[in-house]
């Protein structure tokens, strides 16, 4: 016979986050860029209130619970009293990515059928463009003051600060079930449509806690967090619900997320910790060392930074630790998994090890988190051995992890054991440590044999006059494929192809070696800042490597 215990049944909700948040770390700043001349300084006890007052704004334009309501914004406070009022109030929060295709952007709205978007003024022309398309979409509410509101050719526009001026402070959240949808992110779409992943209450305050244990984030109240992962971006990786949880101060760029701008809100606020993309932070290291004799690095106080989106090249892991001491958490996952899964924390017995040996371990993508299961395993479904050297695709589950697309049956993007396939490829170690070696569709097969696209990118990168770098598989008449190297120059730089190959021939082992290096002004990328190789593949399906003679 099963025996409940005799706890209190209180449900896990995203308005238990902001109220704690008021109560506990009401005066603790939220400094928001809304533009390169305007700073808006707020706190967790305002943003409650304001996001109090917006759930009334919203129930009387008549958003109910479980509709959509859509933000097309950058990083601002304006947004955080969104995430925070929409999910509240029992309604579902859908951050579209401006980045994406506009054609793109009109599907997902679409298929989301958001009752209202939300929009910073930056992505009024986007709106215009597409309004026509958006038959289900009622109302669009510019994120300004009255004095700032455009004119727009947009059915029923409404100015954002006139809602909150209008509203009552007085507002119940309602007690729902934590199963309750809050929020929903689509992928990027690089093959097909974009697909909705859609969040509950549970999941995202579970995914919180995680980001704020030790071994997790170790996010704190002791924190100033720059956010340089864009709120549209998997919920800027939960983030603000973490932060509201532990009661850390935050740093909203708003749209300024160039190297100088990151420097200067970094200096300004007193940053302790930041999240981004590494592209963000190739850009941060080029503007400090364009600048490092007019720069002062001893004002930075950074101690962590979380790099995640796409592998970070140990290049960069150094560059944190030498030039400020901070040390790079490595953390992987996806818009499927909330996004947290894997994240790179040292154990006690790396605590002696040589500081080359611990950047190695860095590098890889971290150990499993409690509340996801991550495993590798063979295209006949055999789970692999944790040896370090074997190889085989990522599946994941856990509470946290996607079970179906938005708009799909329950269970219908996973196995009949529960497991999600993430596509990614990977090696696990014995101490648990994932090291990500590719998609599954950007894996080089060569003779038979796998060449990892990603190790060598991070390889090529790791040269001093390299900014970026890309890896893509072409035709070969004898091996079927072999690595094409794509290489962007730092500005000013020249490199030639036998230089590059001379400095990577001890790196990696030789057969790994590109056939050929061409050399590009930029690289494309995806909305949310991985390198687009779909793109790459065909602008180079044509390429003959001089290796092919056939």
């Amino acid at each position: 016979m099963t025996i409940l215990g005799l706890m209190q049944q209180q449900p896990l909700l995203i308005s238990g986050l902001i109220e704690h948040a008021a109560m506990h770390h009401g005066g603790v700043e939220i400094v928001s860029h809304v533009s390169d001349n305007s700073i808006y300084r707020s706190t967790w006890g305002n943003v409650r209130n304001r996001a109090k007052k917006l759930a009334n704004a919203l129930t009387a334009l008549g958003v109910k619970p479980g509709q959509r309501v859509a933000t097309l914004a950058w990083n601002t406070h304006r947004h955080l009293e969104l995430y925070f009022a929409v999910s509240g109030m029992g309604a579902v929060s859908h951050t579209v990515n401006p980045r994406l295709f506009a054609e793109q952007i009109s599907y997902i709205i679409n298929h989301a059928a958001d009752e209202y978007v939300f929009f910073d003024l930056g992505f009024a022309d986007q709106l215009v463009a597409i309004a026509d398309q958006l038959p289900l979409v009622k109302g669009f509410v510019a994120l300004c003051e009255r004095s700032e509101m455009p004119e727009l050719a947009l059915a029923n526009l409404l100015c954002y600060e006139d809602l909150i001026d209008k509203a009552s402070p007085d507002y119940e959240w309602p007690r729902l079930d934590e199963h309750t949808a809050s929020s929903l992110c689509y992928t990027s779409g690089t093959t097909g449509n974009p697909k909705g992943v859609l969040y509950s209450h549970r999941s995202t305050v579970l995914h919180s806690w995680t980001a704020c244990t030790v071994d997790g984030l170790g996010l704190s109240t002791r924190d100033s967090v720059l956010l340089a992962v864009p709120m549209f971006h998997v919920n800027a990786w939960g983030i603000p619900y973490a932060a509201a949880m532990c009661g850390a101060k935050l740093v909203l760029p708003g749209p300024g997320v160039s190297g100088d701008k990151l420097y200067a809100h970094m200096r300004d606020e007193g940053c302790t910790f930041s999240l981004g993309v590494p592209t963000v932070w190739l850009g941060f290291f080029n503007y400090i060392e364009t600048n490092k004799d007019k720069l002062d690095l001893k004002q930075i106080k950074l101690a962590r930074v979380v790099v995640g989106g796409s592998a970070a090249p140990r290049a960069i892991v150094e560059k944190f630790h030498d030039l400020f001491g901070a040390y790079l958490i490595h953390a992987w996952g996806m818009t499927e998994t909330s996004p947290l899964a894997t994240i790179g924390n040292l154990l006690p017995a790396h605590d002696a090890l040589p500081l080359a040996s611990r950047f190695d371990i860095q590098a890889k993508q971290g150990r499993a988190i409690f509340g996801v299961e991550v495993d590798i395993f063979s295209p006949d479904g055999e789970r692999l051995p944790h040896d370090g050297t074997s190889v085989g695709e990522i599946k994941v589950r856990g509470p946290w992890v996607v079970s179906a697309y938005y708009g799909d049956k329950p269970g219908a993007a996973t196995n009949e054991d529960g497991w999600f396939g993430t596509g990614d490829v990977a090696q696990i170690d014995r101490d648990g440590f994932v090291q990500i070696t590719d998609r599954t569709k950007d894996v080089i097969k060569s003779g038979g044999e796998w060449i990892s696209s990603i190790d060598l990118e991070n390889v090529a990168v790791g040269h001093p006059k390299v900014r970026e770098a890309a890896v893509i598989g072409v035709a070969h008449s004898k091996w079927q494929e072999r690595p094409l190297l794509i290489i962007v120059p730092k500005p000013g730089e020249k490199i030639t192809a036998a230089e590059m190959t001379d400095f990577m021939k001890d790196r990696v082992v030789r057969w790994w070696l590109p056939d050929d290096v061409v050399f590009v002004e930029d690289l494309p990328h995806t909305a949310t800042g991985k390198l687009l190789k779909t793109k790459l593949r065909e602008q180079f399906k044509g390429h003959r490597l001089s290796t092919d003679r056939a």
